[in-house]
């Protein structure tokens, strides 16, 4: 039905192989453009390789409609290939013949997906092995048949997915207008107050350095609390990212014990998470220390309270002045000098408690309408997949059925 191939990549220790490179080649750098299933023809790559490389090595050249899917590290994400491409060895193909239809062909393996990454094997990077792939099976009607269950599905995930990029397009507008309304508290305090570097009001320092440097030689499955980047939020302490290091290795670092209360101000940032952006230490965290890119403040709580500081640093204005001061090349990183110096407004108390009530409840409200959103979508998703899966393996006839009302065997 199909013809079974892989890909390779060109020795990179031969220039000349990576020079005029005009053949597109997909890695595991171009997976991104395959994750949400919505997909079907992949045309761009990141990467590119030269006819010459090509020729001196197992790298090929497949011809457009070759499926393809990947099968290390981020397995059982498939597309179609738009035009005459070659892939790396972390994919397999199939060139399909006159009695299979690559479009059908790419449903049955999303809707295989599930079991694909089920029995991938590895315990740093999950593969299925190329024998595994070659035990594969889909079941194949006649071409009339297969063409039916593309119209059908091109139909039925189409309106899936205008819902779904409806319910993704609500969670970005909430997120907008709880900063913008964050944006607007603070420049209001800023109005009626001064700016002032967050040195002014330190207080209760402790010798030494902020933070400590730990590598994964120090941790432990229990003892005290690390806090670290993943645990900082904007204004914001996330739980989720637990780490240790044993009591006894704890009891060297007191001097950089992290308690109830104080601020935590991030000294690295990303993309997706602003340099500077701090949070405040929960109650009953137990005993913690701070990871050096980490840096631990306490202020003078009768002039700026550390909830306050938190939601002030963690604005988009003051991120974005942070961003400015930040130095290095692969990640945004500022230094303890600069965090110190870091302005922010300072209402009355009376005015900071005000704000901080106020966008805290903007922030419940807004948590509780996405959370409803990304629950949908999590359904939406649900019901794509299962549907792709009744179709290719018959469990209702597409000729006379509606995505609208096939339950039995779906999940809805």
């Amino acid at each position: 039905m199909a013809r079974l191939g892989s890909g390779h990549t060109p020795s990179r220790s031969k220039p000349e192989y990576w020079e005029n490179c005009t053949v597109p080649w997909i890695t595991l750098a171009d997976v991104w453009q395959l994750r949400a299933g919505r997909t079907n023809f992949i045309t761009e790559t990141k990467e590119m390789i030269s006819p010459l490389g090509l020729a001196n090595s197992a790298a090929v050249e497949h011809p457009a409609g070759t499926v393809i899917l990947s099968r290390t590290a981020s397995v059982g994400f498939s597309a179609i290939m738009g035009r005459d491409m070659a892939t790396s060895q972390d994919f397999a193909t199939w060139t399909c013949g006159p009695k299979l239809e690559p479009r059908y062909l790419l449903h049955a393996l999303r809707g295989m997906a599930p079991d694909l990454k089920r029995v991938a094997t590895g315990s740093t990077h999950k593969t299925i092995y190329m024998p595994d792939i070659e035990q594969l099976r889909v079941p194949v009607p006649p071409l009339g048949e297969q063409r039916r269950i593309i119209d059908f599905l091109d139909a039925e995930t189409a309106r899936i997915d205008a819902l779904a990029a409806m319910r993704e397009c609500q969670v970005s507008l909430l997120e907008e207008r709880l900063m913008s309304t964050w944006s607007k508290v603070i420049d209001e305090d800023a109005r009626d107050s001064n700016w002032a570097p967050i040195r002014r009001f330190l207080t209760g320092i402790t010798d030494g350095p902020f933070g400590s440097a730990l590598t994964s030689s120090h941790y432990s499955d229990e003892g005290a609390r690390v806090i670290r980047l993943g645990n900082l939020g904007r204004a914001e302490f996330r739980n989720h990212d637990h780490a240790y290091i044993p009591l006894e290795y704890f009891a060297q670092l007191q001097r950089h014990e992290a308690r109830p209360g104080d601020l935590i101000v991030a000294g690295l940032g990303d993309q997706n998470h602003p340099l500077g952006r701090a949070s405040v230490v929960p109650d009953g965290i137990g005993p913690a220390i701070v990871k050096a890119d980490c840096f631990r403040l306490r202020l003078d709580q009768r002039k700026v309270l550390h909830e306050y500081a938190a939601w002030a640093l963690s604005s988009q204005r003051v991120t974005d002045q942070v961003a400015m001061l930040a130095r290095g090349s692969t990640r945004a990183r500022i230094n303890l000098e600069v965090a110190r110096d870091i302005p922010i407004p300072v209402p009355s108390l009376d005015r900071q408690r005000r704000s901080i009530e106020l966008l805290r409840g903007m922030r419940s409200s807004t948590h509780t309408v996405a959370t409803q959103c990304r629950r949908q979508l999590a359904l939406l998703t649900e019901r794509r997949q299962a549907l792709i899966t009744a179709a290719v393996t018959g469990q209702f006839d597409v000729s006379t059925a509606s995505g609208r009302n096939v339950t039995e065997g779906v999940s809805v």
